[in-house]
């Protein structure tokens, strides 16, 4: 068998009217299913633990293996990224990357790279979609020296993400078998529209769950935000912004610690989050926000295949019949992960990575607030850093 190795580091889309609209909302709902979905399994291989994700930056690398396979394979894949057909693909994900840089205030930046082995080339037609739509430089490497090629692209990966994601590719994952090796990466910094004061901070008693507490470095700031309390989510949610008001860290803090389990399995449904927010409404909140930094590696064949995405990863199944030119290789991906970082704190948060349904009432009153209502996250939340109405990052803190 030869192999066609993925890595994951992370990427990101906005876009706008008519026929874009109708783009726009297909990667909105793509993303979002995806999200949930992935949130879901991510949180049960890291039970009761700080994790971080992107599922978005899963569906990049998707989307191009879509366009490298045939038949069934090519079918699950597009119904992974909730995308109808190739066409649709193409334009999506055109659009996407077109409009990527727009979002004000903040750096985000994104690279997508493909490593293809000596001797070989890729497809005319593949090479060709994965610059013009992804925007993906493509190199030619040496796969048998495994160290230096390891090397090669986990330097390319800390350039990209700002250092931030290191190792990504280990050499003994790279043998005479492999092929290529696609690699996506994302880096998001934000500062908050209006910080916290960092003399405000201070040593604070977290419940880790019922039975345990540690100390955390709790962030204080009094001010007008958007916020909700929904009884479907069973949680306060809030909002903070980032400067130039296009992006943005939700925080679904639970009523209770002990519901935290029963939110996050309610989580699984995207709707209930985006309903959530979509009942928000602005005043006056005391926030008590810790300082986090979480730092996760995710094995994407494990999490992929729990969502009943398989043939990739199966020779006899994978069909990327439209990867390589000029190769009768059974062609597979031997080998996926993303690893992931978020950091909070007083000035705002800097992210990076390598490689969401329902109905329900709100408790939305607009009217008179007689008191300040206080978020104080002092047991486990979950958090959405969003840029426009995409989520770049979710995940959960259960303390540092």
């Amino acid at each position: 068998m030869k192999t066609f190795i993925l890595f994951s580091v992370l990427a990101f889309a906005v876009m706008a009217s008519g026929d874009e609209k109708e783009l726009e909302n297909l990667l909105y709902e793509g993303n979002n299913k995806l999200t949930a979905r992935m949130f879901t399994e991510v949180a049960k291989a890291n039970s009761g633990k700080s994790f971080v994700l992107s599922a978005y930056s899963v569906l990049t690398p998707l989307a191009q293996l879509s366009l490298a396979s045939v038949d069934e394979a090519h079918d699950e894949l597009l119904e992974t990224i909730g995308m109808p057909n190739d066409n649709t693909t193409k334009e999506v994900f055109s659009l996407a990357n077109a409009k990527v840089r727009a979002l004000k205030g903040i750096t985000l930046k994104t690279a997508s790279k493909i490593y293809v082995a000596d001797k070989y080339e890729l497809n005319d037609k593949f090479a060709e979609d994965t610059r013009t739509i992804f925007g993906s430089e493509v190199q030619s490497i040496n796969f048998l020296e495994s160290e230096n090629a390891a090397n090669e692209v986990n330097a390319w990966v800390e350039e990209q993400t700002n250092n931030r994601i290191k190792d990504l590719v280990d050499p003994e994952s790279l043998t005479a078998d492999s092929r290529a090796l696609l690699v996506n990466a994302i880096y998001f910094k934000g500062i908050w529209k209006y910080q916290f004061d960092k003399s405000r901070t201070l040593d604070y008693t977290f419940h880790v769950n019922k039975d345990a507490t540690t100390q955390v470095r709790m962030m204080y700031r009094k001010g007008d935000f958007r916020y909700a309390q929904s009884n479907e989510l069973k949680s306060q949610i809030i909002e903070i912004p980032y400067e130039g008001d296009e992006s943005s860290l939700v925080i679904v803090l639970p009523l209770n610690m002990q519901d935290s389990n029963e939110v996050q399995e309610i989580l699984k449904d995207p709707n209930v989050i985006e309903k959530a927010l979509e009942n928000m409404y602005e005043t006056e909140v005391e926030l008590y926000l810790p300082q986090f930094k979480i730092e996760t590696t995710t094995d994407l064949i494990e999490i992929l295949t729990k969502m009943n995405v398989k043939r990739m990863f199966d020779p006899d199944r994978a069909k990327l019949s439209n990867l390589l030119k000029g190769t009768a290789d059974c062609l597979a991906i031997d080998s996926a992960k993303q690893k992931a970082f978020i950091e909070v704190n007083e000035e705002g948060a800097e992210a990076a990575a390598a490689n969401e349904f329902g109905v329900g009432s709100y408790i939305t009153s607009v009217g008179f607030q007689p008191q300040v209502i206080r978020f104080i996250c002092d047991h486990p939340f979950f958090f959405y850093l969003r840029g426009s109405q995409y989520t770049l990052f979710n995940g959960a803190y259960y303390s540092s």
